[in-house]
């Protein structure tokens, strides 16, 4: 009786464990399959782009960050002209009638100042250097009958006054041999005296070159047309209902064929409108230099007038914009670093570029140093990849 009473006992205590054990396994095995179907979930949740960042790690890298603000620039679209500035263009002329000789440029040659450009066989350069001739004889003619004064007034065979003719009729003849070296320089006579040499009044380039070897021209007839590079300008007609927002000062930017962007300032606007277009002509001045900008192209310019605002839009530095997979994106501050959010973005203009979507007011964004912001998203999906 006593050893059946222990078997009871120990049977009760093995069903015992085998009960406690199975409601752990019940109560641990679905949590722990529970946390990790939990943390895939968090993983798959990660939103791309996240660049995690301490505000200690910021600061060090110079990162800026700053609240986007509605408000962009107005920006009116005109289509514009390239023109040479009175001071930058020259029309080079037949100095006299004649015979084209020498072409010495043609079309797109630089030229610089003073520079002989061709040679017009002319009756002229004849007439010029005969009088340079006639000039020197004379000269020579009256320093003789000078000489010959002086050394009979000291032998006291002559008066005072006889000297004194001859010494201002010798002044007269040298006045009149400079003048007529003068004359032959500036038209350039050759040593021959048959032609005349046309020279460019100003540096640049050949713009338009009528001139052809052998051809008789008249006197004033156009044989160059020059253009200094450095001295265009934009011409842009305003409407009459636009020119009066547009003031001296204005900022703009000029988009050239190829899709470049060139800073420039309103510099004049013409106070009253043609009769003719009904509109005014505003010149605005380049920031700098544009190679193979030419006069008479066409341009389209996007002036901004001052203190006139859109509120409707939103406009960020250019820095702030990163172009990251071929998109358009902004950093945005979170509570661990940032978020890189694709936006579109629409002009651009004086380092600011306007954004059409994807951004909101009131979000902070990195506007300076956002490129160390992009590096680090790179080397981060680097790492992911491997």
């Amino acid at each position: 009786m006593k050893d059946t009473s222990m078997t009871r006992k120990k049977l009760a205590i093995l069903v015992g464990i085998v009960i406690a054990i199975g409601a752990l396994t019940l109560i641990f095995w679905p949590t722990a399959e529970v946390d990790d179907h939990a943390q895939k979930e968090t993983e798959a949740e990660t939103p791309e782009g996240v660049v995690t960042l301490s505000n200690e790690q910021i600061s060090e890298a110079g990162i800026q960050v700053a609240a986007v603000r509605s408000g962009a620039a107005v920006e009116l679209v005109f289509p514009a002209t390239v023109a040479a500035r009175p001071t930058a263009s020259a029309r080079i002329d037949a100095r006299a009638s004649g015979v084209v000789r020498s072409v010495g440029k043609t079309l797109g040659d630089y030229v610089s100042r003073g520079e002989i450009v061709a040679r017009i066989e002319s009756a002229d350069a004849a007439a010029l250097a005969s009088q340079l001739s006639a000039a020197r004889a004379r000269v020579t003619e009256l320093s003789s009958a000078y000489e010959r004064e002086r050394r009979l007034f000291e032998e006291n065979v002559t008066a005072r006054q006889d000297l004194e003719a001859a010494q201002a009729n010798l002044s007269v003849a040298r006045s009149e041999l400079q003048r007529a070296q003068a004359a032959v320089a500036a038209a350039g006579v050759s040593g021959d005296g048959r032609s005349l040499a046309v020279t460019s009044p100003l540096a640049g380039r050949i713009t338009a070159a009528p001139i052809v070897l052998g051809a008789f021209v008249d006197a004033g007839e156009e044989l160059y047309r020059v253009v200094d590079p450095n001295g265009l300008q934009i011409e842009v007609a305003l409407p009459s209902a636009e020119a009066s927002r547009i003031q001296p000062g204005d900022e703009a930017v000029l988009v050239v064929g190829d899709g470049r962007e060139i800073g420039a300032r309103v510099r004049s606007v013409t106070p009253s409108l043609d009769p003719e277009s009904r509109s005014a002509t505003a010149v605005l001045s380049l920031s700098r230099g544009v190679p193979g900008l030419q006069p008479g192209a066409f341009l389209q310019a996007r002036i901004r007038p001052s203190g006139e605002i859109d509120r409707d839009r939103i406009a960020v530095p250019e820095d702030a914009i990163q172009v990251v997979e071929g998109r358009d994106v902004v950093f945005v501050r979170t509570q661990t670093g940032f978020q890189a959010r694709e936006v579109q973005v629409g002009t651009r203009s004086a380092g600011m570029v306007t954004i059409l979507s994807g951004l909101q007011e009131g979000w902070r964004i990195a506007v300076a140093n956002a490129f160390l912001l992009k590096a680090e998203l790179g080397k981060e999906g680097a790492e992911h990849g491997h």
